[in-house]
């Protein structure tokens, strides 16, 4: 690996001290199915033997810098000069079937870039999220919710995943995006094999061609919609650009929004708090959501930076242009500022913070909070159909995801669709 010879020096260590890329101890694998299984117990025993900042692979051969320390983590969040997010010096030695490349790698949107073409994505990204109306987007997740709903109702038993959180995920954010169903589940496939880190080159064919047929369409047939209001931005983007806001967006609302609804379920059906079996009055699902934000958040591992020379952080000396991925788990959960009260706490990185903060979470907060409330409305009797330890998350090293999560209830009639 090569080394500059004049590092950025952003605190204090023994001398000597090596790089968490560097070292000989074997690095942790976050894609490993271990991982996926227990990864509190993983961030504890990191966190004894490595402090704030550990070495750990994210898929194989491919080292990085995980970053479990809250305040540490902030520090790295808003320092952009030193810690940018631009990835295509990294990029330049990883090879192109890598499988988790089609998430990291360089591509012309906010998330990958800083200064003035950071600031120019944004603006249009923002304008575009703010123009949805949160009222009508309660109705959609309403209309789309009681059909689905409706499919398994009178069965007494779903899968929660398969039959609701990801379809319902997928229709409301379709809806947002003015993209037409048959559009959509290409993008869909696309999506989920890039989270599972599948056939990189696939992967983005499949993605660029069904979303430069969304952009065909919108050109023909503009509407109140996010990728309308993108296309007549004055910041006038062209195709690829276009196509990679899309990208983003896509990325930021179907695998997270989806982990964010069934994890939350997860919550109130297995803690009685929220089953009203403990005296007092029971939580609200945004309570759940809340909890859950901080406790186990839908995407773990990401936020990802690539220090532009050797830098060192608590001790630690971070390579020049390899990966910095932040842990808003295993930072949420950092014993130095988790006092177990998440009411109105608001202080957790699950949205991240610093200038790539997530702009979208009072629709994610809205979809999430709607779509729970629909289901349990509907079937308040519902518990899981196994133990909550029987169930297996899916391994990879950003989501907090469920492979399936399996419920009963008493069979019901159908609701009435309006």
């Amino acid at each position: 690996m090569t080394t500059p010879q004049h590092p950025t020096q952003a605190g204090t260590c023994p001398v000597g001290h090596g790089s968490p890329i560097d070292t000989d101890v074997p690095r942790i694998a976050l894609y490993s199915e271990e991982f996926a299984a227990d990864p509190h117990h993983a961030y504890r025993e990191m966190r004894r033997r490595y402090g704030s900042l550990v070495p750990v692979d994210l898929s194989p051969g491919i080292p990085a810098t995980l970053v479990i320390g809250y305040h540490t983590a902030v520090r790295i969040l808003n320092d952009p000069d030193h810690f940018p997010s631009d990835p295509r010096t990294w990029q330049q030695s990883v090879p192109g079937d890598c499988p988790i490349l089609p998430m990291l790698e360089w591509r012309p949107n906010a998330l990958r870039s800083a200064g003035l073409e950071h600031a120019r994505y944004r603006q249009a990204n923002t304008v575009a999220i703010d123009g949805i109306d949160l009222f009508t987007l309660h109705s959609a997740v309403e209309q789309v919710a009681v059909p689905l709903i409706n499919t398994f109702c009178e069965d007494g038993a779903a899968d929660l995943i398969s039959q609701y959180a990801f379809p319902l995920t997928f229709a409301v954010l379709n809806s947002i995006l003015g993209c037409p169903p048959d559009i959509g589940q290409q993008v869909a496939y696309g999506m989920a094999a890039m989270f599972e880190g599948v056939d990189a080159d696939k992967i983005n064919t499949i993605l660029s061609g069904a979303l430069f047929d969304l952009l065909t369409l919108k050109r023909a047939e503009p509407g109140d919609d996010i990728t309308t209001r993108l296309l007549v931005h004055p910041t006038k983007l062209g195709d690829a650009e276009l196509i990679n806001q899309l990208v983003t967006l896509y990325g930021a609302g179907i695998e997270p929004l989806q982990n964010l609804i069934a994890n939350a379920l997860l919550l109130m059906l297995t803690d009685d708090r929220f089953a009203g079996k403990v005296p007092g009055s029971a939580p609200s699902t945004r309570d759940a959501l809340n909890e859950l934000l901080f406790t186990d958040p839908p995407l773990a591992n990401f936020s990802v930076t690539y220090p532009r020379q050797p830098t060192l952080v608590d001790g630690v000396w971070l390579p020049a242009h390899q990966p910095v991925v932040i842990s808003m788990s295993g930072c949420n959960n950092d014993p130095a500022i988790h006092d177990g009260e998440y009411t109105d706490n608001h202080s957790h990185l699950a949205w991240g913070t610093g200038p790539h903060a997530c702009p979208a979470k009072s629709v994610a907060y809205l979809v999430a909070q709607n779509a729970i409330d629909q289901l349990l409305d509907a079937l308040p009797e519902m518990r899981l159909a196994c133990r909550a330890d029987q169930l297996s998350w899916r391994p990879g090293p950003f989501h907090r995801a469920l492979a399936a999560m399996p419920v009963v209830f008493p069979k019901s009639p159908p609701l009435n669709v309006f």
